[in-house]
């Protein structure tokens, strides 16, 4: 069997993955808080961990693979946007949750196994915090419970932060009901105007971190293989779910392997709106940037690395799958080249793999290439939509043939000029040489702007 590495946050090296039973071998992966639209940034880590699923149950079997990516469903910034939208919160995250789930489906991510709601397990979470109040590691303040970091002695051992450093430069919220600045919430109250849950402690509503705690114990139990996410989440979210799940479940490891990866930027800035770069999923796609090319793009950059989203990244992934899916017409996938898997295994480096696949294109081995991308979620016959073009582009490939022609005699080259750019702003790339003209479509391609030009 094929021996997986990763790397793992936890020790700062990479590690061979031994499953705690390798028969039910599980992830955990932070999901979305539903409030509003996905952006770019936000889709790197649902492919990256769904490559890494496909990667597992290709390993281990589709039946042996367990794989959860929970729904934040109640949030303060969920409760902002209600209360500034005059919509329900319900409205608002049934609304998001289904966009989140198209967009990401749209981009060949697999649906996880498990997408618990926040909201389905108070009850799990209550539980939890009650266990840590009794244990002493938690305590009740002014209708907030409050996790005390100095009951952990391995508080910022993921994050290699000191207790003292970090009180020295945090930003934590100031409040005369924390013994300690560094200690986070659990349980907080809710006023009529809120959600809200009864509780020991009055009415009121769960902290951010204590969710996925709750959620993976009762779906993986207290431990498991794999937790995933975005850098960001590494601390507070991260360290303070490991510090308040081992002193729920003393003995146990919680996650062995702790998985996280880098921030994107767009075009060698980060994205911002205050730039202007800062664009969703759903405005690629309207843009018609398939999500294929999205997908190819974010694993063409290895998942620890910063990754720069470029329109020139994405015109030139495009061309490339365009490329392969002709090599791979009419092919059956055949098996994954053993190079793409032994890439793959060695800490999910998609980056080498995609240099594996290259090499097959270029052997014109279509079964092979086939198959190896379809393990990447590339190259999917449901993903192919966006070659057709939908419009028949040879009579505007002989116009400008002819233009060409008569410019060679006239030596006017003006209508020449006009149709080429006229062609490149519908997001053709125009491809001249001396047998010929070619139009093919680019990511972008907008058939509409080719009106008036025969």
């Amino acid at each position: 069997m094929t021996t997986i590495h990763l790397y793992n946050q936890m020790s700062k090296r990479k590690e061979p993955l031994a499953p705690l039973d390798p028969s039910n071998v599980r992830m955990y992966v932070c999901g979305p808080t539903v409030y509003d639209r996905a952006h770019i940034g936000n889709a790197r880590p649902v492919t990256v961990f769904d490559t890494l699923y496909r990667l597992l149950r290709h390993v281990y079997g589709a039946d042996h693979v367990a794989y959860a990516r929970n729904i934040t469903d109640v949030d303060d910034k969920i409760n902002a946007r209600a209360a500034e939208s005059g919509r329900t919160i319900a409205e608002i995250t049934e609304e998001t949750t289904a966009w989140y789930l198209d967009d990401m489906g749209t981009l060949g991510n697999l649906e996880p196994d498990h997408m618990p709601r926040a909201t389905a397990y108070i009850p799990q979470m209550i539980a939890m915090i009650e266990g840590l109040v009794a244990d002493g590691h938690a305590y009740a303040a002014e209708g907030h419970v409050l996790f005390a970091v100095d009951s952990y002695a391995d508080y910022g051992r993921l994050s290699r932060r000191s207790l003292d450093d970090m009180r020295a430069g945090a930003r934590v919220e100031v409040a005369p009901y924390k013994r300690n600045p560094m200690d986070f919430v659990l349980w907080k109250p809710s006023g009529p105007a809120l959600p809200g849950w009864d509780s020991p402690w009055g009415r009121g509503r769960p902290g951010w971190h204590i969710e996925c705690s709750a959620m993976a114990a009762d779906l993986f139990g207290p431990s498991f293989d794999i937790h995933g996410g975005g850098i960001d989440l590494q601390f507070p979210h991260h360290e303070n779910e490991i510090a308040q799940s081992c002193c729920a479940h003393p003995g146990e490891g919680f996650a062995t392997i702790w998985m996280h990866n880098e921030m994107l930027q767009v075009e060698g800035k980060k994205m911002s709106k205050s730039l202007g770069n800062f664009f969703t999923v759903r405005d690629l796609l309207d843009k018609g940037v398939p999500g294929e090319v999205i997908r190819f793009v974010l694993l063409s950059t290895h998942y620890r690395s910063p990754m720069d989203w470029t329109e020139k990244k994405a015109n030139e992934a495009a061309n490339c799958l365009r490329k392969w899916r002709e090599i791979t017409a009419g092919a059956k996938p055949g098996e994954v080249a053993q190079p793409v898997l032994d890439a793959l295994s060695d800490d999910l480096n998609t980056a080498g793999a995609i240099a594996e696949l290259h090499k097959l294109a270029g052997a014109g081995d279509g079964a092979g290439l086939l198959a190896s991308a379809r393990l990447m979620g590339l190259l999917s016959e449901d993903m192919g939509g966006w070659l057709d073009a939908g419009i028949d582009l040879t009579a505007y490939a002989d116009r400008l043939a002819a233009a060409r022609a008569a410019a060679m005699e006239s030596k006017d080259f003006s209508e020449v000029d006009r149709l080429k750019r006229a062609y490149l702003d519908a997001g053709l790339e125009v491809r001249m040489s001396k047998a010929g003209v070619d139009l093919v479509p680019g990511p972008g391609f907008d058939a509409g702007k080719l009106e008036g030009l025969l």
